[in-house]
């Protein structure tokens, strides 16, 4: 349908005129062509200048190395505005000293496409709400348009039954003056006649719009997007792309003359996002879901993300990359798990100081006195009232629910200790002689596990489950099973 949000997953191709906004008289005949793997193609009849030019003396031309880009290049096709960002001429070629005069043509791409609007740039507060869809959004939402039933007379199905479609009331939330709200929209029911049978569908998707108080610009929106995305992505542990993304034009609302007010024009944007969605492929397996709204209710947890996301991303991100884009090296993926717990245990801002201020004051001026004055400043950047890795491992594992960490790892004193020998031997000798591979696997395993349970802990997951999770989760469940068998101390350490 002509109003549905364009798929980020699709390709597409618009025919118009293109112009720089400072030459708007200059327009360009060409073809803008997207490709979710390729990305965003401009193809001109014609030419911009991207040439670098001086004028050293009057009447004088001189072309230096190097070519222009713009920031934004404006159109107009298929009766819609569009604005292209990030751009930058990759050939061209012109025909002044043919034989044959043909047309010139110039190729450049772009990094973003927004496609129903004029914008000036990324920060042109231009739009008035945002929505947004991302893989596994309607699962997460744990709740559908639709309803099936089964005729099953006497207990026996008999081949009837029906599909009913209800609409879903929408769920929001005000956080710091910005609305999100979680919604569905449904397509009309739609007969297919094929050569082999008739095929009969309808489509439910979930998205979230975000509206803030203001007009906000384009980053702002991206920002959201990425906010949806990564909760959705941490809450079913697996990468969670962008299907889609539109925003409402500002001022663009109108009346018709009977009073029936028309809606916002809207624009669909076209990037890149850290992962694509492909909006027909499989769903997730319930059984790989950390929490959905049912466990998590939305109007609680995004209110909590939306205050943690800044803080507990770096963790989030490195977490999520030892799933989805695993080094091939295990040495690499220790240091990833552990920096990932150290990153967290920073951005939780727990304040544990080893010694009282005063005293550590009071330690550091004795030790500083026995130093060189010449070696004193080069000593002091060394001495820090920081917990030790060890540390940080220890009060890690004790904020979580305490029944489902000892379930994941029955012995954290070890777990922290081995943990922490293996980072240091492998920062500072450049090997780890004393654990085998096995162990260095348990090590990355349990220690990215005591990070996931403390964010879904940070994001106010129940207790009950936290403990379901280390049950039941397919990974988590080995990840426990691997910490029985190699982060158990020797019998003869016990």
């Amino acid at each position: 349908m002509a109003n549905d949000p364009f798929n980020l997953d699709e390709a597409g191709e618009w025919v118009g005129l293109w112009w720089v906004p400072d030459a708007p008289d200059n327009q360009v005949p060409g073809v803008l062509r997207y490709d979710p793997e390729g990305g965003l193609s401009l193809s001109l009849i014609g030419t911009f200048e991207d040439r670098i030019t001086s004028s050293p003396a009057p009447g004088l031309t001189a072309y230096q190395e190097g070519a222009r880009t713009w920031n934004v290049i404006h159109g107009a096709a298929e009766q819609r505005e569009i604005t292209l960002l990030g751009c930058i001429a990759t050939s061209g070629k012109r025909t002044m000293f043919a034989r044959v005069k043909s047309p010139d043509k110039q190729t450049v791409t772009a990094t973003t496409a927004i496609i129903g609007a004029h914008v000036s740039d990324k920060k042109d507060a231009a739009f008035s709400a945002a929505e947004v869809s991302v893989e596994d959004l309607g699962f997460w939402a744990a709740s559908s348009a639709f309803e099936g039933t089964l005729g099953a007379p006497d207990g026996k199905i008999d081949g009837t039954g029906c599909i009913s479609v209800k609409p879903v009331e929408a769920q929001s939330v005000v956080v710091d003056g910005t609305e999100y709200c979680l919604a569905h929209t449904h397509t009309l029911p739609f007969f297919e006649q094929r050569k082999g049978g008739t095929v009969g569908r309808m489509r439910d998707t979930a998205f979230v719009r975000v509206t803030p108080a203001e007009p906000f610009a384009l980053s702002a929106a991206l920002k959201a997007a990425s906010l949806v995305q990564d909760l959705v992505a941490l809450a079913t542990h697996r990468a969670a792309g962008v299907i889609w993304l539109r925003l409402e034009v500002a001022g663009t609302e109108s009346t018709l003359p009977n009073g029936q007010s028309v809606p916002r024009r809207r624009a669909d944007v076209l990037y890149s996002p850290a992962v694509l969605g492909k909006h027909d492929a499989k769903a997730v397996d319930r059984n790989h879901v950390f929490f959905t709204c049912d466990s998590l209710p939305f109007k609680d947890v995004v209110p909590r993300w939306s205050e943690a996301h800044a803080r507990l991303q770096t963790a989030t991100n490195m977490i999520l990359g030892l799933r989805y884009a695993p080094a091939r090296f295990i040495e690499n993926n220790l240091l990833t798990a552990v920096g990932a717990a150290e990153v967290l245990h920073r951005g939780l801002r727990i304040d544990e100081k080893p010694f009282p201020k005063a005293e550590f004051t009071a330690m550091r001026d004795a030790m500083l006195g026995q130093v060189p004055e010449e070696h004193r400043d080069r000593f002091k950047g060394s001495i820090h009232n920081d917990p030790t890795l060890l540390d940080r491992l220890r009060s890690l594992a004790a904020r979580p629910d305490q029944d489902a960490i000892a379930l994941l790892v029955p012995n954290v004193a070890y777990w922290a200790t081995r943990t922490t020998r293996a980072r240091n031997d492998l920062a500072h000798e450049g090997k780890t002689p004393k654990h085998s591979f096995e162990e260095l696997i348990a090590v990355v395993e349990v220690t990215t596990a005591v990070v996931i349970l403390n964010v879904l802990h940070e994001l106010g997951l129940p207790r009950e489950r936290q403990r379901e999770i280390v049950q039941e989760h397919p990974q988590l469940r080995a990840t426990s099973r691997s910490a029985g068998n190699w982060l158990e101390p020797p019998e003869s350490d016990s």
